[in-house]
């Protein structure tokens, strides 16, 4: 059985870092792209960060770019997501997510981690 479990959210104030782990079992880590995703209140779901199965691609919302850095340690089956210069507007509940490979689609999901940003 796979399980995506999140953790390391929080209140932060504005201006402020939060790193979020999560940890993967059940699957084989390496052979998966890894990525976060979050949710605001009374919106959609949205991409925020992804890694490939090895770590040496990665890609980011616009919205995110140069604030958020995502890593991962395939020995610990881990994925990281180091959060920078908060804002307001990241408040949101952040998931973790799995896909094999080439695969488009994420098919495995954590439960999410709330991050909550006071100005």
């Amino acid at each position: 059985q796979v399980q995506l479990v999140e953790s390391g959210g929080g209140l932060v104030q504005a201006g402020g870092s939060l790193r979020l782990s999560c940890v993967a079992s059940g699957l084989t880590f390496s052979a998966y792209g890894m990525a976060w995703f979050r949710q605001a209140p009374g919106k959609e779901r949205v991409f925020a960060a992804a890694i490939s199965w090895g770590g040496s691609n990665t890609d980011y919302a616009d919205s995110v770019k140069g604030r958020f850095t995502i890593s991962r340690d395939n020995a610990k089956n881990m994925v990281y997501l180091q959060m920078n210069s908060l804002k307001p507007e990241d408040t949101a509940v952040y998931y973790c997510a799995a896909r094999y490979r080439f695969s488009d689609n994420y098919k495995y999901w954590g439960q999410g981690t709330q991050v909550t940003v006071s100005s």
